[in-house]
């Protein structure tokens, strides 16, 4: 069985003891990893709380905001948490989204240079070597893997050439295995062994015996996110260029469930996970094969609340 992790959000209203108790849930269950997305929460205290509940099971963020921490103060709260961890944390890093940062007064000013330099910092702290005359860091004592958010080959390349692997979020399973060999050519570039270079996308899950249900919550969800710029793009490079022209259409007048209905099956099948177990382990398995090194799933509901489909998406697709 391949390895599966599970994602949580923190755009929700879960409080973090619940996500302590999923953690424990999916580490009984033989998952891989559990971590942690950046919404309305801090990603990173989170992942430590549920550092601190388990035991083995991998613990990390998918992702964390690099335009929210500064990167001495992101290097050492990752360091922290895999100590705490004895060397289970992941830190996956992205960019974000203009709309969302400029609504909070942040700028964004050549994102893909930033993550270089970001990831180019961790690396130094990582090493206990400072980034100035001060506060020179403590070497980690374990090995923290960085990985960088990837929708498009550039960043997939700073993710190969400068860190551990990538963390691909909504790319179609064609675009997926570009991605990762994108990454693996950069590795190899700058003489690291492509072979080490690991690749973890997490996967709008949508688990019904319903078909069709399972598809329509799919579609609804995939809408929400054509309405941020650098998903389009990566939609656009998939050959979904008729979706995303209509789903920018529909969002002019803000209606939501006219944007969902712009999105194709063709769009469901290559993206998400959705139906009943069986074909969604099926699904799974092509993540896999299209160069997904870990799956990680993040469950939405189907006629259900959230916290009802995660612990159901637990139990049915356990590995």
């Amino acid at each position: 069985m391949h390895s599966l992790g599970i994602v949580l959000s923190t755009a929700t209203s879960a409080p973090p003891k619940e996500f302590v108790e999923l953690g424990q849930i999916a580490e009984d269950k033989g998952f891989a990893s559990v971590l942690v997305n950046e919404g309305r929460g801090d990603a990173l205290a989170c992942v430590e709380a549920i550092a601190l509940g388990t035991s083995h099971i991998r613990v990390g963020t998918n992702i964390a905001n690099i335009y929210f921490r500064h990167p001495f103060l992101a290097g050492m709260t990752a360091t922290t948490i895999s100590e705490l961890s004895n060397g289970r944390m992941i830190l996956g890093l992205g960019m974000s989204h203009r709309p969302l940062l400029e609504s909070l007064g942040i700028t964004m000013d050549q994102p893909r240079q930033y993550m270089r330099s970001y990831v180019t910092s961790l690396n130094t702290l990582f090493r206990g070597e400072s980034l100035s005359s001060f506060h020179r860091p403590q070497k980690s004592a374990y090995k923290i893997p960085v990985y960088v958010g990837a929708v498009t080959v550039e960043s997939a390349e700073v993710g190969g050439e400068l860190a551990d692997g990538i963390m691909p979020f909504l790319p179609a399973l064609t675009y997926l295995t570009q991605l990762v060999e994108a990454a693996k050519s950069a590795a190899q570039r700058v003489g690291k062994d492509p072979k080490q270079i690991d690749c973890i996308v997490s996967i709008p899950t949508f688990i019904s015996d319903e078909i069709e249900q399972a598809r329509s919550a799919a579609k609804y969800n995939l809408a929400f996110f054509a309405n941020l710029p650098f998903y389009r793009k990566q939609w656009r490079r998939c050959g979904f260029v008729d979706e995303v022209n209509a789903l920018q259409e529909a969002w002019k007048k803000g209606d939501r469930r006219a944007a969902a209905e712009c999105v194709s099956d063709r769009m469901v099948d290559q993206v998400c996970v959705f139906g009943p177990p069986s074909q969604c382990k099926e699904q799974l398995a092509a993540f896999h094969e299209a160069g997904a090194a870990m799956p990680v799933l993040a469950v939405s509901p189907v006629n259900e609340d959230r916290l009802a489909a995660t612990r159901k998406a637990l139990d049915v697709l356990a590995p």
